[in-house]
């Protein structure tokens, strides 16, 4: 009996984690991916010895990835080394000189989170231990939801629903949610901001995500030697070595349907048919390119107009002559008007005099990043998305000046003498070269109205024979819950061909070896 194939679209995280499930599952599996390597977003960016990540820098919450790993006989920790990182990150707080700023070392480690916040506001002393007690039971009743497809609204009275629902209070914002543990509103800020990983706002995001920084102090950030992209890239080198084909340079040009069923995938040089198929594409860049607007209802180009998407980001690639200590692997800047910069952002959609900002200086910790007595420097600065307000064939030449002069809250200081090696992704880049609709770099936004079964489905509900991975699909952004969209899609894949999904569930119930939290925490 013949192998039933899957055809993948993107070699983005899910994609390449779909792959290796599939596979192992028996499946003959190909993936076409349009750039020329593995990872999307999630890739590398390498010039003269320097190696940047091109998309996420965090990695979060390693068990998801762990026992996808453990299902397919693998594990994580043995294939891409880790290192948890402390402490987590620098936070800085507004003011420009960078010897008179207040700043917070982030650890799990809470003993010494207890002393930093005594020196912020002696009223929250305790505050984060409440938090962190609320937290770890709502992430027990959270987790069956993100681990389960939505397919309809009666998926919203299943009992694990029903019993998570006490603890979500979907109506109130994440903001709102850190008003009731800490007063100082820069801690409210410290424990909110993780609404970054969806490209939102804390006072726009729905409240169950405070799980986020939760799963930053209870399980860890990690750092890939390599970077994250390493995860990817050997995730593409294990899904070869089970038969999986991974096809670099081809995009898809057109599908072959019978009336609602595809049937094939054409690239300019082939056919590819196919029992299924698996979009890990950016959901409404591939759709509206890709499938005729007359097969999509639901989510037809005018539907898709109409969403609401998250913010994008200005990058700066930048490989530095020296080394910086004295820096933290993560470093998170708050601007003085923050609520103002979101605004902006979200709202307005113009940019900002005074933008929060990330830096990574990876090579404080990894040294294979940079040449020797040189630095890896990453910027992220979060933008609005492709908007007419903003034109970045005018703009990005001012706001790189800007940008580098802000470096300086940190204590960076002057940079400029001393960039060796620089690269630029502005909103219209990612949009362009990377194919992400309006430039949104965390896809559609996780408004109430845009997630589980309001979220393009994992069994996509408008074409026969196509499943979703990734960012566009329950349950969202982020690296962990993309890995988490992947083992959902298999399930229902797998199941829909008559193939077992023992595996996966066994997976479930593995230790993940190499990510034990230590026992401060």
């Amino acid at each position: 009996m013949s192998k039933r194939k899957v055809v993948i679209v993107g070699a983005g995280p899910g994609g390449l984690a779909t792959a290796m499930q599939l596979a192992h599952a028996g499946c003959d599996v190909t993936i076409i991916e349009r750039r020329d390597r593995v990872g999307g977003r999630t890739s590398a960016i390498e010039k003269d010895g320097f190696r940047f990540d091109c998309g996420p820098t965090f990695f979060l919450y390693p068990r998801v990835l762990g026992e996808i790993f453990e299902s397919v006989g693998k594990t994580l920790a043995e294939e891409v080394p880790m290192h948890r990182l402390d402490p987590q990150y620098r936070l800085t707080f507004g003011n420009q000189d960078p010897s008179n700023i207040a700043k917070l070392d982030c650890s799990a480690d809470m003993d010494a989170m207890d002393r930093q916040i005594a020196d912020f506001s002696p009223s929250d002393v305790g505050a984060l231990r409440r938090y962190m007690d609320d937290n770890r039971k709502k992430l027990e009743k959270f987790r069956p939801i993100l681990e389960s497809p939505f397919s309809s609204p009666l998926d919203l009275i299943r009992p694990s629903m029903l019993a998570a629902a006490k603890h979500l209070h979907p109506m109130r914002s994440l903001g709102k949610e850190l008003e009731r543990y800490f007063d100082d509103p820069r801690l409210v800020i410290a424990f909110a901001f993780q609404s970054k990983y969806l490209g939102m706002s804390p006072f726009q995001c729905p409240s169950l995500f405070s799980i986020l920084s939760f799963l930053e102090y209870e399980y860890g950030v990690w750092h890939p030697e390599g970077g994250c992209s390493r995860v990817s890239e050997r995730m593409g080198e294990i899904a070869e070595s089970m038969g999986v084909k991974i096809l670099l340079n081809q995009s898809v040009s057109s599908v072959e349907m019978q009336g609602k069923k595809v049937v094939a995938l054409h690239t300019d040089e082939e056919r590819f048919d196919a029992d299924a198929f698996v979009v890990n594409a950016d959901f409404a860049d591939w759709m509206t390119k890709t499938i005729p607007n007359e097969n999509r209802k639901r989510w037809s180009d005018e539907k898709l107009a109409q969403k609401r998407y998250s913010c994008s980001t200005y990058m700066l690639y930048l490989g530095i002559e020296g080394i910086y200590e004295d820096l933290p692997h993560h470093n998170i800047h708050i601007s003085e008007k923050y609520e103002q910069n979101l605004r902006e952002i979200e709202v307005e959609k113009v940019l900002s005099e005074d933008p929060s900002f990330y830096v990574q200086n990876a090579s404080v910790t990894d040294v294979s990043l940079a040449p020797e007595g040189h630095s890896s420097i990453y910027v992220l600065v979060p933008v609005p998305h492709e908007s007419e307000n903003v034109d970045w064939n005018v703009e990005s030449d001012p706001f790189r000046e800007k940008t580098l002069d802000r470096l300086s809250a940190i204590g960076l200081g002057d940079i400029r003498d001393r960039i060796k090696v620089e690269h630029r992704i502005t909103p219209d880049d990612w949009q362009s070269d990377y194919a992400i609709y309006r430039g949104a770099t965390f896809n559609l936004a996780h408004n109430l109205g845009q997630m589980l079964h309001n979220r393009p489905r994992n069994r996509f509900e408008e074409l026969d024979s196509v499943y979703l991975v990734g960012g566009g699909t329950h349950p969202g952004s982020g690296l962990p819950v993309i890995y988490e969209s992947s083992r959902i899609t298999s399930r229902l894949l797998l199941k829909d061909l008559g193939m077992s999904t023992d595996f996966i569930e066994e997976g479930t119930k593995m230790d993940v070896e190499g990510f034990e939290t230590p026992t401060y925490a």
